[in-house]
């Protein structure tokens, strides 16, 4: 019987080896003769481990890691290949507590599938939710989206079902499904893994959401950065429309729906729907006034669904296995699993999926380790470079929409960057204006003007110019930036800076005050 090992083709795995690691082992596997093979799969997403190398055995999957390809040789001397014992060895996969706790609904088949492989696909309850869908009208498919609660997944929360169903009944013959899938947020990847790690499960997604609003083509939105999502992306099209998965008449059903990618430069506006839709449109990137909403006039002026990639990957789920089964996760108006992306100083950096509920304590100190330098936590950014700073004194804190939004943060994109205690949070709040800045793309003053202003202002606080004064300013200037911007870019940039301000006041007591004091 044919051995399967198993070599992550995730980016994150690629960047410390994995393709080496992979070649080294198809050598050793040649040299010696042995009937195996090589597959090369998702990560797992217990990315302090990377490159992971799994081998199927008798028991299960086995898993070591991080194996370089100096280890290969040992690994084999140990029989690996069976599951030997070995300094790398982690046990079963399925048994290493990072994942064992976990709750895994849209990333289920992420790491243990071939990416490209259909019939992995359909082995691992792929295509089911479809299959479901085929059977429902427009309207049942929407009415099961809105029933599970399933709520944006790319930052602003908005109930998807509302969303689709505004879609199905605007007027007009063309509609689209635009996929927004430029990543940009720092400490996020769940977007990226998903379409290098099980590609399939959003081109199903896709295409139930097309059904059910009268939508013909989907466009996947993404960046440049992101080469091997793009590769992966297109010959997964490919495959589904040789399958029928695609097409003029989807697994002959009669009804049709096509898609395509289309590449970004990555701009990071353009993780804003209407300034996404002008980039898609071949125009400049830049936010449109709303509204009229892209639900409405979106693309090309029709309506259009825009929904993030683990939004319509967690529509699959929620068809095959019902909508009361996904609403029972999570708590309060939080409703399925989110995707945490742990980042930044961190023990154990990786993707967690789980039900919305833990405390954001737990995220960071349980199930992340606490920091990997071994020093204290000072602060945990949530939310990608526009998301509140919080200190350990709000670990408390449930991971939800409310109780975020409660304590002046946001969830966004479900990435977590940790900081240890020599970070310098007037930097990071500096660096929040520079960053805005840099990326405004000049739609409106309060965004564009009030980063450079905010830039001079934090500058002015760490040189001790009239510190209280411009600590004031500074708060005056985030409250016109956070009310008067026409996007999120310029709205939510105060959040870093006002909670840097809030929770750290001891980093904005400018240099010679400091120095005086010691």
């Amino acid at each position: 019987m044919t051995i399967t090992v198993f070599v992550p083709c995730d980016a994150a795995a690629l960047a410390v080896g994995a393709d080496k690691v992979a070649a080294a082992i198809s050598r050793e596997i040649e040299a010696r003769g042995v009937d195996a093979r090589v597959v090369r799969n998702g990560s797992r997403g217990l990315l302090w481990l990377e490159p992971m190398v799994e081998v199927r055995t008798e028991h299960g999957r086995i898993a070591y890691g991080p194996v370089t390809p100096g280890d290969v040789p040992e690994l084999f001397a140990a029989d690996f290949l069976q599951g030997g014992a070995h300094p790398l060895c982690q046990g079963r996969t399925r048994d290493i507590p990072f994942l064992r706790n976990q709750t895994r609904l849209t990333f289920a088949r992420c790491g243990v599938t071939d990416p490209l492989s259909l019939d992995d696909f359909r082995a691992y309850s792929g295509l089911k939710g479809l299959e479901k869908a085929l059977a429902m009208s427009p309207g049942e498919i929407v009415a099961a989206v809105t029933e599970s609660g399933l709520r944006g997944r790319g930052g602003a929360g908005f109930p998807t079902g509302i969303k689709w169903k505004t879609v199905l009944d605007a007027p007009g013959t063309t509609k689209y499904i635009v996929c927004n899938a430029d990543e940009g947020d720092s400490g996020t990847f769940s977007d990226r893994m998903v379409m290098e790690g099980d590609p399939f499960m959003l081109i199903e997604g896709m295409i139930i959401a097309g059904m059910a609003t009268g939508a013909t083509k989907g466009y996947i939105y993404t960046r440049s950065e992101y080469p091997h999502a793009i590769e992966t992306m297109r010959r997964a099209i490919t495959i589904a429309r040789e399958a029928n998965l695609l097409g003029p008449s989807i697994l002959g059903s009669g009804r049709a729906f096509d898609l395509e990618v289309r590449e970004g430069a990555g701009a990071y506006v353009c993780g804003e729907e209407t300034s996404l839709l002008n980039s898609l449109e071949g125009k400049r990137g830049i936010v449109r006034a709303k509204p009229p909403l892209p639900a409405l006039q979106g693309l090309f002026g029709c309506p259009t669904v825009v929904n993030n990639v683990i939004s319509l990957a967690s529509v699959p789920v929620i068809l095959d296995r019902g909508p009361a089964f996904y609403r029972d996760f999570g708590v309060g108006r939080s409703h399925g699993t989110i995707p945490i992306q742990l980042a930044g100083n961190v023990k154990h950096g990786g993707l967690y999926e789980t039900a919305f509920g833990l405390s954001l304590g737990e995220i960071v100190n349980d199930i992340g380790g606490g920091t990997l330098s071994g020093r204290p936590v000072k602060a945990v950014q949530v939310g990608g470079p526009l998301g509140a700073y919080f200190p350990p004194s709000l670990f408390d804190t449930v991971f939800d929409y409310e109780a975020f939004a409660a304590r002046d943060g946001l969830i966004g994109h479900a990435g977590i960057v940790v900081f240890d205690d020599t970070v310098d949070m007037l930097k990071q709040a500096r660096f929040a204006m520079e960053f805005c800045a840099i990326e405004s793309c000049g739609k409106c003053t309060p965004c564009r003007i009030g980063s450079t202003r905010g830039v001079e202002t934090v500058d002015r606080i760490a040189h001790g110019i009239e510190p209280e004064q411009n600590k004031a300013l500074l708060a005056d200037l985030c409250n016109t930036m956070k009310f008067g911007s026409l996007c999120a870019l310029g709205g939510f940039t105060p959040y870093p800076v006002m909670s840097a301000l809030k929770h750290f006041p001891e980093d904005f007591v400018p240099a010679p005050v400091k120095e005086a004091a010691e």
